[in-house]
């Protein structure tokens, strides 16, 4: 598989990084466990994981769940050295983990040792603010966004505390690389500025929501992810299983995302299932997989993208992943063209 650098780091990652947010809820141990030993066989060197795994729903009974599966897969297959890990701390406002305590240099520094201690490592490569402590417009909260009540000096200040944090963090070898979550553009540049203008760690990814039906960052953001080279780690990039066809025709599987989280997150609209439509016709015009084709659509953006592949089962994920060597035809890219301008941001 395919590997490029992340960001402006020494780090080689594969173009897919597999994500594991249904380790220890939906997908059980035993297959969580299959499913790396398949990512990691197909190429993948990239897995993604966080403090408040797993989701649907977040609990505090599961928080750090899907952490432990992989430190117990690390400690029994000795394979540790072969991935780039990467995980995160929760950010302010989610009951369910640490009674909802924001982002600190404290509260970071105890959360990484946690994270060491769950996944069994001595290191971790990148590790992720999860999003903000002044909010965020991710997660469909853009409908109702309002950022009059940020204030931009402790803003800065938080930053810098975090920054300082995790340069300690790094001279002392727990984590190498400090990244971003659910952030904005400015917040991005500011970390950047900040980090160029006192010598402290610079951000290198930013982990947001980006596929074929949710693509605000095809702007502002790419613009700064080209010219700051920061690497853009597409999550969700079948749209929360959307773009796989499962859904269409306002169906719920059984045992689907959709059974335990009736809206998506949002993401079901009166507009969605028409913009499903014109992404599935076209995949069925050019005889592609659905899944495969808006993953595979990730990786033809003009700015450094990456997508994280989730799955429940493995059979999904073993479909994923076939997505790394799909080269979509210029008149694939034609009618995606076309359809995002006929459905522009459904959700």
């Amino acid at each position: 598989m395919k590997k490029i650098p992340l960001g402006r780091t020494d780090l080689s990652v594969s173009h897919l990084c597999l994500g594991t947010m249904t380790y220890g809820n939906q997908t059980s141990e035993a297959d969580a466990q299959s499913q790396i030993e398949m990512a990691l066989d197909a190429g993948i060197n990239f897995i993604d994981t966080a403090e408040m795994y797993p989701v649907n729903p977040v609990s505090a009974e599961t928080v750090g769940r899907s952490e432990e599966i992989l430190g117990r897969w690390f400690a029994r297959s000795k394979r540790r050295a072969e991935v780039v890990l990467a995980s995160k701390i929760t950010g302010a406002g989610q009951m369910a983990v640490r009674n909802g305590a924001p982002i600190t240099g404290a509260s970071l520094t105890r959360v990484v040792d946690t994270a060491l201690a769950r996944l069994q490592t001595d290191y971790i490569d990148v590790f992720q603010l999860h999003w903000p402590n002044r909010g965020s417009y991710h997660f469909r909260q853009n409908w109702r966004f309002d950022p009059s009540a940020q204030n931009r000096a402790i803003t800065q200040a938080h930053m810098i505390e975090v920054q300082e944090t995790a340069q300690d963090l790094i001279t002392q070898g727990k984590i190498r690389h400090i990244a971003l979550s659910n952030e904005s553009t400015w917040g991005t540049a500011l970390w950047l500025r900040l980090a160029e203008e006192l010598g402290l760690p610079r951000v290198c990814s930013i982990q947001n929501e980006y596929s074929l039906l949710c693509r605000t960052a095809d702007t502002d953001l790419a613009e700064l992810l080209v010219n700051e080279n920061v690497t853009l780690l597409a999550f969700s990039p079948v749209a929360a299983g959307l773009l796989t066809g499962k859904y269409a025709g306002d169906v719920t599987p059984e045992d689907s995302r959709r059974a335990l989280n009736p809206e998506l997150g949002g993401r079901i609209s009166p507009r969605v299932f028409d913009a499903v439509a014109a992404y599935l016709g076209i995949a069925a015009r050019h005889g592609l997989d659905p899944a495969q084709m808006a993953i595979a659509w990730t990786l033809t953006r003009p700015f450094p993208t990456l997508p994280i592949i989730g799955a429940t089962t493995t059979a999904q994920l073993a479909n994923a992943l076939k997505a790394a060597d799909l080269t979509l035809a210029p008149e694939v890219l034609a009618d995606i063209a076309i359809a995002h301008r006929a459905h522009p941001q459904p959700y």
